[in-house]
């Protein structure tokens, strides 16, 4: 079972400035300790999907791919990157979601059909799904 908080991130952050606002600011506060949970969270990203999810999987935090300018759907495959590893992280307890949707809940429409995903610890993913939710009203 993956613990329902962390505070690792696993994310590229070089493409941070082509994100949107709500994954810019949450990444931005937990970096600085004033996210939901108050903790400072270290980054740690290896580039392999596989590899980044396995370890928060055993460890905690969220690993994410969001959408940015360059790839507004996202980058990861829904049908043999997102959806495979979002059934995974949640059968562990953990949330994967685009920011706005449940990535489980994505009816496929093209078999390479890219999606932005966040997944990871419950209450960590929470916190950008509240912060996606406070941004469209």
């Amino acid at each position: 079972k993956i613990p329902e908080e962390s505070s690792i991130i696993s994310f590229n952050e070089a493409n941070l400035e082509n994100w949107d606002e709500p994954m810019k600011e949450t990444l931005k506060k937990w970096r600085e300790g004033t996210g939901k949970s108050g903790k400072k969270f270290s980054s740690r990203y290896i580039g392999s999907m596989v590899g980044d999810v396995h370890r928060t999987l055993l460890y905690g935090g969220v690993f994410g791919y969001p959408a940015d300018t360059k790839n507004p759907s996202g980058k990861l495959r829904l049908l043999y990157e997102g959806a495979p590893m979002s059934f995974i992280m949640e059968q562990a307890g953990g949330i994967a979601t685009t920011g706005t949707q449940r990535v489980m809940e994505i009816a496929p429409e093209a078999v390479h059909q890219r999606v932005p995903i966040v997944m990871g610890s419950k209450n960590d993913v929470e916190e950008v799904l509240e912060a996606y939710a406070d941004w469209k009203k």
